[in-house]
């Protein structure tokens, strides 16, 4: 937002001169495009200097290397000369980078890469119309947050509208991926719909088929692309087209209610029907009805709590969220089965761009440990592994890993993730599932009796679920946390009072991975502070008691 003030400043002094209508009538048009790696921002560059060419108008591109935080990301810039030239008229001079401010029409293929643009200058509020997908690509801070870091894509379309002239917000990924094209096509075709360019339509397509790349889906694309971006009679229709050729990325459409949960009220069975479908296709039918059974035991909680408005069952659809996600957790089991899956497969041609009749070799590099395989032995033969283990740890030896190397790709190495992930039924008889259902229900009594007290004490151990995510260390971590709230509330305590200090505690162990900001309000509330880590042993060797060592 420091960059109104150069904006406001810049335009002004850009139009003054001693004959105005030529400057605004003989400056070139002025495109920037940033894309990601991968989504054809090149091509597109050069699509549209050919178009140019074609009609007779002097253009040219240049690429500015950079990097963005989630890949490498190169911005392009086009200058189109706003007239033809007759045959034998001097080719114009045309610039070799973008000015801050005198950008004519602006597109990016990635929210937060079109907010970062407008931030460093380059967008006018007086010039300047903004073409922005509304997908994203989450950046490295976003994923490794503990809790939710994702940046709030309302606020940053607001910031992109605040400082342009004009702006037009459609999923372009989307619209390539439904007219199974790459993003260069759809951003073509975006270009070419806000009417920016004197060109017509047919000129646009006759590029693309001149490519002979994959033309019959580029074009679709492009007419998809076309119509989103066209103008529309009002700022609120042109933003966020109804009538857009593709959903908003990730976007789920609620499925009919099931027979199984017809008896749950209508504001929880939207959110039902993905928790059941992810739960039985982690186990079984079986463990679909203990989940329904588990969010039965829930509603009825809520209802007792709160049996005249329920709150909307707030309470209930969070359970049904959080239960799906901890019911169906990461286990050997489940990365076999997602790394073997014909999805994965599908996405990594796509991301890699790999034609339909190219090789492609997939090599997974797998390090599973004893906390791994023991999770999926029966409790005692877990027990004693764990305590094997221990025993090599204590006497200085490694950790006891196994490093694998399966080409995915190849028959033996598919074979090999299929034979682990068809080991789902022994995942019910193994020491991994046995914790998990304990501490599950350990949860859920605790959501139950804090109902008998207050909802919204009971709402916020809900959210404390929130704590389990990742794998390994930080999973466990989690559960220990978690688990340590729920054991050290004191009793007696007054509901409000224990509804600040659960909801201060979740929000100081989601805040860093170490747990200081947690421990640091574990001090603060008076509770009992957490056991100390074990701390790894280490053993003299015998030559060394003859120099000093103890």
């Amino acid at each position: 937002m420091t960059t109104a003030t150069p904006f406001a400043s810049a335009a002004p002094v850009a139009s003054v001169s001693v004959a105005p209508a030529a400057p605004s009538v003989r400056r070139p048009f002025t495109i920037l495009i940033a894309a990601l790696g991968g989504e054809g921002g090149g091509v597109l560059a050069e699509w549209l200097v050919e178009l140019a060419t074609r009609c007779g108008y002097p253009a040219q591109s240049t690429s500015i290397p950079g990097v963005a935080q989630r890949t490498g990301a190169t911005t392009y810039y086009v200058e189109i000369h706003p007239e033809p030239l007759p045959a034998g008229a001097p080719h114009p001079v045309l610039g070799l980078a973008p000015t801050p401010g005198r950008i004519d029409l602006f597109i990016a293929s990635e929210l937060l890469e079109a907010a970062r643009h407008v931030h460093s200058g380059m967008i006018s509020a007086e010039r300047t119309l903004v073409v922005a997908s509304s997908s994203r690509s989450l950046t490295t801070t976003e994923r490794i947050s503990l809790g939710d870091g994702r940046l709030d894509s309302t606020q940053l379309i607001d910031f992109i509208r605040r400082f342009s002239r004009n702006c037009v917000v459609f999923d372009i990924a989307a619209t390539a991926r439904s007219a199974g094209t790459v993003p260069s096509a759809a951003m073509f075709g975006a270009i070419g719909g806000t009417g920016l360019l004197p060109f017509a339509r047919a000129d646009w397509e006759e590029v693309i088929r001149a490519s002979g790349k994959g033309v019959d889906a580029s074009l679709r694309g492009f007419a998809l692309a076309w119509q989103a971006s066209a103008p529309e009679p009002t700022a609120g229709a042109a933003a966020a087209p109804d009538g857009g050729p593709a959903p908003a990325a990730g976007a789920v459409r609620p499925a009919p209610a099931a027979a199984a949960i017809a008896g749950f009220p209508d504001a929880v069975q939207d959110m039902l029907v993905p928790g059941l479908a992810r739960v039985e296709h982690f186990q079984d039918k079986a463990y679909g009805r203990l989940y329904l059974e588990r969010i039965r035991r829930i509603h009825a909680a809520e209802c007792r709590a709160d049996p005249e408005a329920c709150h909307g069952f707030a309470l209930t659809r969070e359970f049904a969220r959080y239960l799906a996600l901890w019911m169906a957790f990461d286990d050997v089991v489940r990365v076999a089965e997602l790394k073997c899956s014909a999805r994965r497969f599908e996405r990594v041609r796509r991301e890699t761009g790999a034609r339909p009749d190219d090789l492609l070799r997939i090599v997974d590099f797998l390090k599973p440990g004893i906390a791994e395989i023991a999770g999926l032995l029966p409790p005692a033969l877990a027990r004693w592994l764990k305590r094997f283990e221990a025993r090599r740890r204590a006497a200085g030896k490694p950790a006891l890993e196994f490093a694998l190397k399966l080409d995915a790709t190849s028959l033996r190495g598919f074979l090999a993730l299929r034979t682990l992930a068809a080991l789902r039924g022994l995942r019910r008889h193994g020491a991994r599932f046995a914790h998990e259902q304990a501490m599950i229900e350990r949860w859920i009594e605790a959501i139950e009796h804090a109902a008998t007290q207050d909802w919204a004490l009971a709402n916020e151990l809900t959210l404390c679920a929130r704590l389990i995510k990742g794998y390994g260390s930080t999973n466990e971590r989690g559960k220990e946390n978690l688990l340590h709230i729920l054991d050290h509330l004191p009793a007696g305590m007054a509901a409000d009072e224990l509804l600040g200090l659960v909801r201060g505690a979740r929000e100081a162990a989601l805040a860093d991975e170490e747990g200081r900001e947690f421990d640091r309000v574990l001090r603060d509330r008076g509770l009992p502070a957490r056991p100390p880590k074990a701390q790894p042993l280490r053993f003299v060797r015998r030559s060394e008691l003859g120099r000093g060592g103890a």
